[in-house]
């Protein structure tokens, strides 16, 4: 039905069950299991693409009770797992919200069993210290495997998702939530929800002004996902909600930047005769022979070594200009550099230092150690060398003279190993980027959006990073087995409401 909105143009109006706000992996698990329970659903995403930060995850779930454990022969416990969980949260832990972290390890086995069943793969599970048993769970090939088939499950049971559709403003009627106004397309569109809204629009970490509110630090540097803006903690907190550990940051951490365009290895659909492949050649096969192509997949997302700036590499900008002490908290210092980017400096010393054990380049977790000659194989794009720096340069495309003058200041003036011999190498761009950020909107153990004062905004919910309510997920696996348990709970309690 259409009709006039305020301004005489006409707005579109639309009725269904539940909208879900978001369409990562919380928000697409959250929509398929209140479709499953009988509700109608449409699906919100302002990305041109489902994807939230599930997709551009490194991509590993911590889970107990898992077949893989079971065919380990390891035996575990939810109530281990909580309690080791703790020991990542440090002097924070006694402020953790300890509900939450119960329905977390009580649940998140049955979402990697659910994901498996759609046909995701893992490798693992993985020793974590101070994890006393091997809980890692690591997705084959990459975490763009989770939204393939989870976007996929939604498809089949009937989920209205739509892209290019930003919610701009929750609709509420006497104090209950009912509905979104959202732009689709272009259009304004009212869409009203006899039941329930989902937030799921992940975290703040691409919100300067959210970053500056809780850790002023950071303020400037960029997330990972330029999606997340803290869209539903600000639906929330215009309702009362209260946001807990917004101080809490991820990062910054460096990575180098994603290549111009994918490979072809990584455009292959995750099927599960190639997962299924990967994960039986990595239990058995040497590592030797995998790690080319283990590596083809895991180098995208990797992140370097501080090891290397031990050893002597510098940091420049691409002026070539060396902008930090690289010993010294560097990445807080890109947001202030040209394009925000960097390329790591090193000299031959180095170079032969880093193609073999110890020395690495970067590490996925539980899959493989990458080494200088990997990063020529599999990232030409990063990978740069000269017979002198002024050659390096030009294959940097920096200024030669700068390059030349910055190196030479560093070798009069550091105390480092000085970057004496050629050739020279550098790895880059590099960025420095927020990966996450903890603070998430007050919830309740049925996920429902709760006030300071622990009243219920009635008709709202939030799952994943918005709807963490307090709960810490420090530790490798924890954010996502957070999404996907928060997702499949809070879809059931939703489609619940005035059914």
């Amino acid at each position: 039905m259409t009709q006039p909105g305020p301004t005489g143009a006409p707005a579109t109006q639309e009725e269904t069950d539940i909208v879900v706000v978001g369409g990562g992996g919380s928000g697409l698990t959250a929509a398929i299991f209140a479709r499953q329970a009988g509700a109608r659903v449409i699906l919100l995403e302002k990305h041109t693409e489902l994807r939230g930060s599930t997709g551009l995850s490194i991509g590993s779930i911590t889970a107990t009770g898992t077949w893989h454990q079971k065919r380990a022969g390891i035996a575990d416990t939810t109530q281990a797992h909580f309690e080791d969980m703790a020991k990542f949260a440090g002097d924070l832990a006694a402020s953790d919200n300890e509900a939450l972290r119960r329905i977390l390890v009580e649940n998140v086995g049955e979402s990697v069993a659910w994901l498996m069943r759609l046909g995701v793969t893992f490798y693992g599970p993985m020793p974590e210290p101070p994890h006393r048993q091997p809980r890692m769970h690591n997705v084959i090939p990459n975490s763009r495997a989770y939204i393939y088939f989870v976007a996929r499950e939604a498809a089949r049971v009937g989920v209205d998702a739509r892209v290019n559709a930003a919610v701009e403003r929750l609709i509420v009627e006497n104090g209950r939530v009912v509905g979104v106004v959202a732009v689709i397309a272009g259009r304004s569109v009212e869409i009203r929800a006899r039941r329930a809204v989902i937030l799921a629009t992940g975290d703040y970490s691409s919100s300067p002004e959210w970053k500056g509110r809780f850790n002023p630090a950071v303020a400037d540097v960029d997330g990972v996902n330029t999606t997340n803006t803290g869209d539903g903690h600000r639906f929330g907190e215009d309702l009362g909600a209260a946001v807990k550990f917004g101080e809490v940051v991820y990062g910054p951490n460096l990575r180098f930047m994603p290549p111009p365009k994918p490979s072809l290895l990584l455009s292959l659909p995750p099927h599960p005769w190639l997962t299924n492949a990967m994960r039986i050649a990595l239990e058995r096969l040497p590592a030797a022979l995998l790690r080319p192509f283990i590596l083809s997949f895991v180098t995208t997302y990797l992140s370097p070594e501080p090891s290397l700036f031990r050893e002597g590499a510098i940091l420049v900008n691409k002026n070539g200009e060396r902008f930090a002490d690289e010993l010294d908290k560097p990445n807080y210092a890109f947001g202030k550099q040209p394009d925000k980017i960097g390329y790591i400096v090193f000299d031959e010393r180095v170079a032969k230092k880093f193609r073999k054990w110890p020395y690495f380049i970067s590490t996925a977790p539980g899959v493989a150690y990458a080494y200088l000659q990997d990063y020529r194989r599999n990232r030409p794009d990063l990978f740069h060398k000269g017979a002198s720096l002024g050659a390096l340069a030009t294959s940097m495309g920096v200024p030669a003279d700068r390059l030349e003058a910055e190196v030479a200041r560093y070798n009069a003036a550091s105390g480092r190993p000085k970057l004496a011999s050629g050739p020279y190498y550098a790895l880059g761009p590099v960025k420095s980027w927020i990966i996450l950020t903890d603070g998430g909107l007050t919830v309740n153990t049925s996920h429902q959006v709760t006030r300071a004062d622990g009243s219920v905004v009635p008709g709202l919910y939030a799952v994943g990073s918005t709807g963490q309510g307090g709960l810490l997920l420090e530790g490798h696996g924890h954010h996502l087995a957070w999404a996907f348990t928060s997702g499949r709970l809070a879809g059931r309690h939703a489609a619940s409401a005035n059914a």
